[in-house]
């Protein structure tokens, strides 16, 4: 991999050239766009932006430039997702902080939020919303929700301490973590004693079936947080908890949105509806024509 001629001077390596050739290499060991990998790479490897890399095409790396890159090629052979090697991954817009302790943010979950946004107002009325995210990981949703949603108060839980720690960073950086309370414990345990004080409560909770689970990329079987992504049996395990226990924290009215896998549906709907807890509910397709996002409204009358 990038070997140099015994006995020959040292071959120069430009930005063009590279792309070229580790596009080939990466094709060539079945990772998924190859080329953009390679962009991403070695932009974070000399620290410009992607389109940088077209304008400097005939630039020569420096020697340590050259092996920082080598390095970062050998992680993403060895299947580690390239947002863990440069440490970062866009969503909304927005560059956040991914390291292996969080799910790395998918762009499904962009109808998650864009479902959200339909039911919190642009503008706080005389009682701001409360919007509750479960289990945020990154903080990618309730972050994406909050930027657009200025004056309404977030909270968002997570059972991982480090989870909530790169939460928190992402909303340091955005300057929203004044904005968002972070709570640590398992799905709706920390809030449970507020009672009916939710507007919206959003989540993406684990739902691949465990026998599911290793047929995965190996990006995510090995890399990935197993805990964010398994849902039991059949996959509903946290869903199942979520629908049973959100309604009591939902204001009459309320709103419980959360994803689901694409062949799931059915089941979750006959969830719900045995739930009893429920008067509305729908199903959101993404811009891949699957079935995504569930929304479900609080009765009115709570039992």
């Amino acid at each position: 991999m990038l070997r140099q001629n015994r006995g020959m001077l040292p071959e120069t390596w430009t930005i063009l050239k590279l792309l070229k050739w580790t596009g080939t290499y990466f094709k060539s060991h079945q990772i998924e766009q190859p080329r953009a990998a390679a962009e991403i790479l070695l932009a974070h490897t000399l620290g410009v932006g992607r389109v940088d890399l077209y304008i400097q095409y005939d630039r020569q790396l420096e020697p340590e430039e050259l092996e920082l890159f080598k390095r970062f090629i050998q992680k993403r052979i060895q299947r580690e997702p390239v947002a863990y090697i440069v440490g970062k991954k866009e969503f909304w817009s927005m560059d956040l902080k991914v390291t292996p302790d969080v799910l790395i943010p998918r762009p499904e979950s962009e109808t998650l939020v864009e479902a959200a946004l339909t039911i919190v107002p642009p503008e706080p009325t005389s009682v701001p919303f409360n919007v509750l995210d479960l289990g945020t990981g990154s903080g990618a949703i309730v972050l994406a929700i909050a930027s657009e949603r200025i004056g309404h108060s977030f909270y968002a839980v997570d059972r991982s301490e480090k989870a909530l720690a790169v939460a928190q960073d992402n909303a340091r950086t955005y300057e929203l973590n004044k904005t968002i309370t972070f709570l640590q414990g398992n799905w709706l345990d920390p809030v449970r004693d507020r009672g009916h004080y939710f507007d919206v409560i959003v989540s993406n909770p684990p739902y691949i079936p465990s026998d599911e689970f290793e047929m995965l990329a190996p990006e995510v079987v090995q890399h990935e947080p197993r805990g964010a992504l398994e849902g039991g049996a059949d996959g509903l395990e946290a869903i199942r908890l979520i629908i049973k226990k959100a309604a009591n924290c939902l204001v009459p009215g309320g709103w419980l949105l959360f994803e689901i896998g694409h062949d799931q549906w059915a089941r979750v709907k006959k969830l719900i509806a045995e739930s009893g807890a429920y008067s509305d509910w729908s199903v959101i397709k993404d811009y891949s024509g699957y079935d995504r996002v569930v929304r479900a409204k609080a009765r009115d009358n709570k039992r």
